[in-house]
C-alpha cells in the first residue's frame, strides 16, 4: 500500500477584502489566493500599504532609558554573572519595545551597557561587526585591540572596525560602565555576521596602562597622516578619541558664534562629527558617531531622518521630543529615535550640572549604510529641505 503524500501547511494566508483598488471578492478570486497560498506566492496588491507606504513607518518605537536604572542593575550584574565565557562580556542591551524583545534598540542599532568589576578582564575575542565604546563615567579599563591598550576615561569615543581581536582589563579598585554600540541587528537582519573566542587571558605585556595607546600616537595628531602607514582596512586607525579635544571643538563654535562669526548649525547648538583620519569618512563603514553641544536655552529645530539613531546624555539636563512622546534627561540617560520620527532638544542645563554649562548628547546613528544606499533622507520641519 502506498503512503499518501501530504502538502506541508501553507505560511501564507490571503483574505479578500472588500476595499477600494482591490479586485471583487468572488468564488474565482477566492480560489485563486488558494492557489497562491498553495505555491507561496503573495500579490503585491494585498501588500502594497505595508512594503510600500508613503513614509517610513519604523517597527521600532521611540523610548528612553534612565542611566541611574541602568547603572544599579548592571552593578547587581557585577556581582551574580562572572564576565568569563558564558557571561561573555556582561553586556546589558537595550531592548526597543516595539521590537518583540529582541535585544536591539532599533532595527539597525545595538546599545548595551557593560560593566567590568575592580581586577577582572574580560576575555578576548573577535566579530564582524563593527563596535565602540563611549564613557559617561569613571575611568581605570583599558581596553587591549589587537594588543594595543588603549585607556577609556571619561567622555572618550573608542570606535573599532569589525575582525580585530580584543579584550578589557580593569587596573584599579573600581568597577567601571560604559556604552557599547554595534550594528549587530544590521548584520543579523543580513546574514552577514562572524564571531571567533580567542584567549581566556590576555598576556602581561598587554595588561598595561599607558596614558596614550600606539594608535594615538601614531595617528592622534590633528590635520597630521604618518608617511610610514601604507594600505589602511576598513575603519579609522585612530582607537580613542579624546574628551578634551572634542569639548574644546564644541567650545570653540559657540565662542564663534557669540562673537558673531558663525560656527554653529544652528543657534546655540555646536555639532562634530567622529571621523577617521587618514579619510575624513565616517570611523566605521556602517556606523556614524556625533557630539552635539546645546547652549542653555536655545532649543533645536525639529529634524527627520531616514535611519535611525541612539542618543546619551553625556552632560547636562533638557528636555527632548521623539514623535510624539518628550521626557526630561540627565546626565546618562539614552534614547531612541526612530526612522522618520522628528527629533528636537531644549537644553536647560547650568553650571550645578554640566560642566560646560550646556546640554551634551552623545549620538551614533546608521547614517553611512544609508547614504551609501542613496536612501539618506532629512527634513527640517518648518523648511522645504
Amino acid at each position: 500500500m502506498s503512503t499518501p503524500v501530504t502538502t506541508p501547511k501553507s505560511p501564507v494566508r490571503l483574505r479578500a477584502v472588500d476595499a477600494p483598488d482591490q479586485p471583487d471578492v468572488t468564488p474565482a478570486l477566492e480560489d485563486l489566493y488558494r492557489g497562491f497560498e498553495q505555491e507561496l506566492l503573495v500579490p503585491l496588491w494585498t501588500e502594497i500599504g505595508d512594503l510600500m507606504p508613503a513614509h517610513p513607518r519604523s517597527r521600532a518605537v521611540p523610548h528612553l532609558w534612565r542611566w541611574e536604572n541602568l547603572r544599579r542593575l548592571a552593578a547587581q550584574a557585577g556581582e551574580l554573572v562572572p564576565v568569563g565565557r558564558g557571561g561573555e562580556r556582561r553586556a546589558i542591551a537595550l531592548a526597543n519595545p516595539g521590537l518583540g524583545g529582541r535585544p536591539f534598540a532599533t532595527p539597525t542599532l545595538w546599545a548595551a551597557i557593560q560593566y567590568l568589576m575592580p581586577g577582572e578582564d574580560a576575555p578576548e575575542h573577535r566579530h564582524t561587526q563593527h563596535a565602540f565604546r563611549f564613557v559617561v563615567e569613571g575611568e581605570g579599563v583599558w581596553t587591549v585591540v589587537g594588543g594595543d591598550a588603549v585607556p577609556m576615561r571619561r567622555g572618550d569615543f573608542l570606535p573599532q572596525a569589525g575582525w580585530n581581536w580584543h579584550a578589557h582589563h580593569n587596573a584599579t579598585g573600581e568597577p567601571m560602565a560604559w556604552i557599547d554600540g554595534l550594528d549587530i541587528p544590521f548584520q543579523y537582519v543580513t546574514e552577514a555576521q562572524f564571531f571567533e573566542l580567542g584567549r581566556d587571558e590576555i598576556g602581561e605585556d598587554e595588561r598595561i596602562t599607558p596614558e596614550r595607546s600606539r594608535s594615538e600616537r601614531l595617528w592622534g595628531h590633528p590635520g597630521l597622516r604618518p608617511l610610514s602607514v601604507g594600505e589602511l582596512t576598513p575603519g579609522t586607525p585612530l582607537l580613542s578619541y579624546k574628551w578634551e579635544f572634542t569639548d574644546r571643538a564644541l567650545a570653540d563654535q559657540l565662542a564663534l558664534e557669540a562673537e558673531g562669526f558663525g560656527g554653529t548649525v544652528e543657534p546655540g547648538h555646536a555639532a562634530v562629527r567622529y571621523t577617521n583620519p587618514a579619510t575624513g569618512a565616517d570611523v566605521l563603514p556602517t556606523l556614524r558617531a556625533e557630539m552635539h553641544r546645546i547652549a542653555r536655552g536655545a532649543e533645536t529645530a525639529p529634524v527627520r531622518e531616514t535611519g535611525s539613531s541612539v542618543y546619551q546624555v553625556f552632560d547636562g539636563s533638557g528636555s527632548v521630543t521623539v514623535g510624539d512622546r518628550t521626557w526630561t534627561v540627565t546626565r546618562g540617560d539614552l534614547f531612541a529615535v526612530p526612522s522618520w520620527q522628528p527629533f528636537s532638544a531644549r537644553s536647560e542645563a547650568g553650571s550645578t550640572d554640566s560642566d560646560s554649562g550646556a546640554l551634551d548628547l552623545f549620538r551614533f546613528s546608521d547614517s553611512p549604510v544609508f547614504e551609501a544606499l542613496q536612501l539618506n533622507r532629512t527634513r527640517i520641519e518648518g523648511t522645504t529641505r
